[in-house]
């Protein structure tokens, strides 16, 4: 039986995930940004906690476990090497490292470059990876902590997961992101298409997360540091693809 994936959005602008496995009944929350919505998702469906996945330390993936423990006391995973600044932790993990949860492989990757520490959670039985502020749709973190040759390695990494693999991101900000991608590739039909799709999901109030990996990398600049026209628009035919990359992350930064 497949998990069932629901999209919560949070705050502002924010997402945050539950994973369901119907056979085990285990349920799994992806980032805690704040907790009535995630708490008033898993009431109507009548779910239970088992597991909260952290990606990341930053308050608007966190500040709401607590309020969501007191009523589902689920165990809490996340980076060892970022333990010191996230909530407390009852499994850390790293690099390499792959649980069983929801059913089900959980394979954990390094995506540092938002922030050192970040990970993402793969899922490779369903087709689904949890990126939060690493890869998103359209677009990637900005780089708070990491450099940016630490961040287009994190994002070469997502890019070499099959595909079919849809990418479940932390914020809704493609629509912007779309603005920007168009001063990088202009002539890109694919992203021409995307962005006329977005403005048609976003004036009917709908979600443009989660996308699939084999979309981000047709039209998401911040994976395409390789193409030769993105290369010849920025005048950088031939330069190593982390030097683009860090070219577009800074264009992103002034836009």
């Amino acid at each position: 039986m497949p998990l069932e994936i629901v999209t919560i959005p949070c705050l502002s602008d924010n997402y945050a995930f539950l994973a369901h496995d119907g056979e085990s009944g285990e349920t799994a929350l992806v980032d805690a940004p704040e907790a009535a919505p995630i708490l008033t998702e898993l009431a109507a469906r009548g779910w239970r906690l088992s597991h909260v996945l952290l990606t990341h330390h930053h308050y608007d993936h966190v500040d709401g476990l607590a309020g969501i423990l007191a009523q589902h006391p689920a165990q809490v995973v996340g980076a060892a090497a970022d333990a010191h600044r996230l909530p407390p932790l009852d499994v850390l993990v790293a690099e390499g490292d792959t649980l069983t949860i929801v059913g089900e492989p959980v394979h954990v990757l390094d995506v540092s470059g938002h922030t050192v520490g970040h990970i993402a959670f793969h899922m490779p039985q369903s087709h689904a990876v949890f990126t939060a502020d690493s890869l998103m749709a359209l677009g990637c973190g900005r780089l708070f902590e990491g450099s940016a040759p630490q961040m287009w390695a994190s994002l070469s990494k997502l890019a070499a997961l099959p595909e079919e693999t849809i990418v479940y991101s932390g914020h809704e900000y493609t629509q912007s992101n779309g603005q920007f991608a168009q001063t990088i590739e202009p002539e890109n039909p694919a992203l021409q298409q995307r962005i006329a799709d977005i403005a048609r999901a976003r004036a009917a109030g709908e979600p443009t997360v989660p996308s699939s990996l084999a979309l981000e990398k047709a039209t998401n600049p911040f994976l395409r540091a390789e193409d030769s026209g993105i290369q010849a628009n920025l005048g950088m035919t031939g330069a190593d693809p982390a030097a683009v990359f860090a070219e577009i992350r800074a264009r992103k930064d002034r836009f």
